[in-house]
């Protein structure tokens, strides 16, 4: 695990983020959940969108990219307007076939730097109302639950409800965002 590099995506990873996505959505529909992603909703033009806007990064082991997730510096769809404090992750994902367990909380803690050298305060996310295990993943991380969100648009599918969580990652955060 301590050989895993962290770097920004670029154009010739495409192929391996969409890989990622489509292998974690088979991992997730076998173990019965069912609402959260599907194979083949994302293609390279999604990723590349978000490394034009936001930044998308990997890890990459000595042969190839074994993880990644999104940073985004706005999320209006899920949690409104706000000011500029918070970085926003999305899709963390990892290939459970070639890293060893706690890879996931890994790149979560280095998205978590990300953000506070970003000069932001909070970092929060979204997962699929009712998906209890990644809520507790996300909760047993240090995550709070703040609220939800009704009918949030999803990329390739219909609006979804989501669960809304934060952290405060830098000493001068007061209090609940909310």
């Amino acid at each position: 695990m301590n050989d895993l590099q962290l770097r920004p995506a670029v154009e010739a990873d495409l192929d391996d983020l969409v890989r990622l996505r489509d292998d974690a959505a088979r991992w997730m529909l076998a173990r019965g959940v069912t609402g959260q992603w599907r194979p083949g909703e994302l293609d390279g033009d999604h990723f590349r969108r978000i490394m034009k806007d936001g930044e998308v990064w990997v890890a990459q082991d000595a042969e190839r990219i074994v993880g990644a997730w999104e940073l985004w510096w706005e999320d209006e769809d899920a949690w409104g307007p706000r000011p500029p404090t918070a970085g926003y992750v999305h899709r963390l994902m990892v290939d459970r076939s070639r890293v060893v367990p706690g890879t996931g909380r890994r790149l979560l803690r280095a998205a978590e730097r990300r953000v506070a050298e970003a000069g932001r305060t909070w970092v929060r996310l979204d997962c699929l109302a009712g998906n209890e295990r990644l809520t507790a993943f996300y909760v047993d991380a240090g995550y709070r639950i703040v609220g939800s969100k009704a009918g949030k648009p999803q990329p390739g599918g219909a609006p979804k409800s989501f669960t809304l969580l934060e952290k405060a990652v830098r000493a001068d955060a007061e209090g609940p965002s909310r």
